[in-house]
């Protein structure tokens, strides 16, 4: 990603507002090569004619195949498409120009074909008090190209029905409300789960501006293979309008890459870390599992989970359970969604921090419930936390990264000191609900 802000004058300033004010906004948008005469939103939610700073991520043929960017000039928006083809060209090894027409390869046909025997997918949206957010998230959902869909929207412990009208005025034949009284993300989607319809059943944020192919890639992949029993997607960021919300994506982002990837503890792994490292499997925000299977496992755990000091480690605990019972997890890039990313450094801080305890919840509770782990988990932790600071190095010396200031330093720390945390979040969070449910039955 490009930035016009010298390193290191970024890195020396101390205050966000110093930061802010020194930073070059970054325009976020698709570039389709069947279409390069275009530029859209990112989600596909209309044309786009930026100037400035831009980055595109760059589909063919519906496939997405990586990053580029460049520079703009307010008037002159085909001078950018052009700089954007050459460099997607150049960077990203497209065989040729004539791959770039329609008329040189058809758009995927797998996602047009008509099936009888189709899955039905249902998308659980867990929200609270975000009525603006969800209804972008919807709107985008809703323009989806796959005709078996069943959306549930589940409320999470509201302060007011204002979400409650919002699905019965503007989405009443097509969005099931559902209400979750108790706080916790976990709760929320075993709410979605329990009253799911569909064979397949996918998780989405509220804060997403989903791609219209989004639920058939999913689909596509549990067709692909009865093994598998998860398939994770493409996290792209919405906008990258702060410098808090580049550092994200300096830091590692959502994203795990453009190249489809399976895994299977069936036979011995390369890596013997992969079924203790699953967020690498992918986000939930971007997730979708067989219905049956994820009921048989429990779902998730309500211990773990954003709104409860745990704060996260539900779809981490998710992965790993899947994973250790036998089915095989796959990355589909092709299933994209754009998410809006903390947009202060506050927040973004606390992020941070957030993935480190969600990450330290979810190894407690995997132990909790795999005793049989432990000694092998203990072994490998200097293992894991030497890759994690080689994966972090690497990331913040990649070439794409170079232009890029260090905006908000002590991220690292800040995870490390939310994963030191982690286990007595999650087991502060099991004697609060055992507190919680002896004083209703005392009562």
């Amino acid at each position: 990603m490009m930035n016009g802000v010298d390193r290191r004058t970024a890195a020396a300033c101390p205050r966000t507002a110093a930061r802010d004010s020194l930073y070059t906004p970054v325009r976020v948008v698709e570039l389709d090569l069947d279409e390069p005469g275009e530029l859209r939103s990112p989600g596909g939610l209309g044309p786009a004619d930026p100037d400035g700073r831009v980055l595109a991520l760059v589909r063919l043929h519906g496939h997405p195949l990586g990053l580029v960017t460049a520079t703009g000039t307010a008037g002159d928006p085909a001078t950018l498409r052009r700089a954007l083809v050459d460099a997607a060209h150049r960077e990203l090894r497209v065989p040729s120009r004539s791959t770039a027409t329609p008329a040189a390869q058809p758009r995927r046909v797998g996602r047009a074909r008509a099936r009888a025997d189709r899955p039905t997918v249902t998308v659980v949206i867990c929200t609270r008090n975000r009525p603006r957010a969800l209804r972008r998230c919807l709107d985008s959902l809703l323009r989806t190209d796959y005709p078996d869909v069943e959306v549930l929207v589940v409320d999470n412990a509201p302060l007011d029905d204002t979400t409650r009208e919002l699905v019965r005025t503007r989405y009443r034949d097509q969005v099931r409300y559902l209400r979750e009284p108790v706080p916790g993300l976990a709760r929320a989607r075993n709410t979605g789960l329990a009253a799911a319809r569909g064979e397949i059943c996918a998780f989405a944020d509220d804060d997403l501006v989903i791609d219209s192919h989004w639920v058939a890639a999913l689909a596509e992949a549990f067709e692909a293979d009865d093994r598998t029993g998860c398939v994770t997607g493409l996290v792209m960021p919405a906008e990258l309008d702060t410098a808090a919300q580049l550092a994200l994506e300096r830091y590692g982002g959502y994203s795990r890459g453009f190249a489809a990837r399976s895994w299977s503890l069936r036979e011995p792994p390369d890596d013997p870390l992969v079924r203790y490292s699953v967020g690498r499997f992918g986000s939930g925000a971007n997730m979708a599992f067989r219905t049956a299977m994820l009921r048989s496992i429990g779902g998730f755990d309500p211990a773990t989970g954003a709104g409860t000091p745990a704060r996260g480690g539900e779809e981490l605990l998710a992965f790993f359970s899947v994973l250790n019972g036998g089915h095989d997890i796959t990355y589909q890039p092709d299933a994209i969604v754009w998410h809006c990313h903390p947009r202060t450094e506050e927040a973004l801080t606390r992020q941070i921090f957030n993935f480190g305890v969600g990450f330290g919840a979810y190894l407690t509770a995997a132990v909790s419930r795999r005793p049989d782990v432990l000694a092998d988990l203990v072994r490998r932790v200097p293992l894991g936390l030497w890759r994690w600071q080689v994966a972090h190095r690497a990331r913040r010396h990649a070439p794409s990264c170079e232009a890029v200031p260090e905006t908000v330093p002590g991220l690292g720390r800040r995870e490390i000191e939310g994963l030191l945390y982690g286990p007595f979040g999650y087991l502060y969070s099991l004697w609060h609900q055992r507190t919680a449910r002896s004083g209703a039955w005392s009562r």
